[in-house]
């Protein structure tokens, strides 16, 4: 009966050891994976971020080229108003030396 005994609990002893090693397993698993649906979840928030990023980026390049050319104009059209200005006084000048009423 000694015998019987010793062997039955060495067998219940190694089936509960196998399922507490198939739980820890499991356990294991079910942690993994959620670490990698977690891990899925970032790596996809740091993609939409990354191309808002790119997005707003673009956008404030586009803004600077688009200040740039207006500068540009601007300058073109302040250096066409100095000669229409010049041009001005000059004729005025002109004027002044031949108007026979003008002293």
């Amino acid at each position: 009966m000694d015998t019987e005994l010793v062997v039955v609990l060495a067998v219940v002893g190694v089936v509960v050891l196998a399922l507490l090693v198939a739980l820890a397993v499991r356990a294991r698993t079910r942690r993994v994976e959620h670490r990698r649906e977690e891990a899925g979840a970032h790596y996809e928030e740091a993609r939409v971020r990354q191309l808002e990023a790119d997005r707003r980026s673009a956008e404030a390049e586009e803004r600077s080229a688009r200040a740039k050319r207006e500068a540009t104009v601007a300058e073109q059209q302040r250096l066409e108003a100095e000669r229409h200005s010049a041009e001005a006084t000059d004729h005025e000048d002109r004027a002044r030396e031949l108007d026979p009423d003008h002293s």
